[in-house]
């Protein structure tokens, strides 16, 4: 007969250790508390929780129709363009999202100096500036003289993350004026290509 005390029943790693039993959430729990918190603060169904675009201010304009599918791509198109010009152009960027990317923009932890090639910056610098330039030109739409301008807008929303369900309809209006803008710089067809 052996010494020592028994041995525990359970299933045990490969070097003989007991696999202790996970104490954290599982993906399904975490996905289950985001879709509770969406269906109390947006008012929707849990299915139309699971919808990605509630993720975003700019996302939760597509949901409920105020602005079109295009125009919600060419926020996207608008916000990696934007945080582009920003990473190449040493820039830290305007909202940082992690607590990674704020100690790396206040110098803590470098991000890497990586230099770039001058025809890169330039491409870039030039995309940069002929958006700003167009969302610039931008004129108010029709009967929304007294919104803001749409430039401002549009980085409220895409860049900010600021929410525009209190904003008042000549800002909704030049916002959508603004984004149809840079749907057609972009390119972007109303048949979603």
């Amino acid at each position: 007969m052996a010494k020592g005390r028994k041995r525990k029943s359970g299933k045990r790693h490969p070097c003989g250790k007991l696999v202790r039993p996970s104490t954290g959430e599982t993906q399904a729990d975490v996905l289950a508390t985001v879709v509770e918190a969406r269906c109390r603060q947006y008012g929707v169904t849990a299915r139309q929780a699971r919808d990605e675009r509630l993720g975003s201010a700019l996302g939760r304009l597509a949901f409920r129709g105020l602005i079109t599918t295009d125009q919600y791509s060419a926020g996207q198109v608008y916000a990696t363009t934007m945080g582009r010009y920003r990473a190449i152009m040493g820039m830290p960027t305007d909202q940082p999202r992690s607590m990674m990317a704020l100690l790396i923009n206040e110098g803590i932890f470098a991000s890497g100096d990586v230099v770039h090639a001058p025809d890169l910056i330039e491409k870039v610098r030039r995309q940069a500036a002929s958006v700003q330039l167009m969302l610039r030109s931008c004129g108010c739409a029709p009967g929304c003289d007294a919104g803001r301008a749409a430039i401002d807008l549009v980085h409220r929303v895409v860049i900010a993350d600021e929410d525009a369900s209190g904003w008042p309809a000549a800002d909704i209006g030049n916002l959508a004026q603004g984004l149809e803008a840079l749907r057609k710089l972009f390119h972007i067809r109303t048949d979603g290509s």
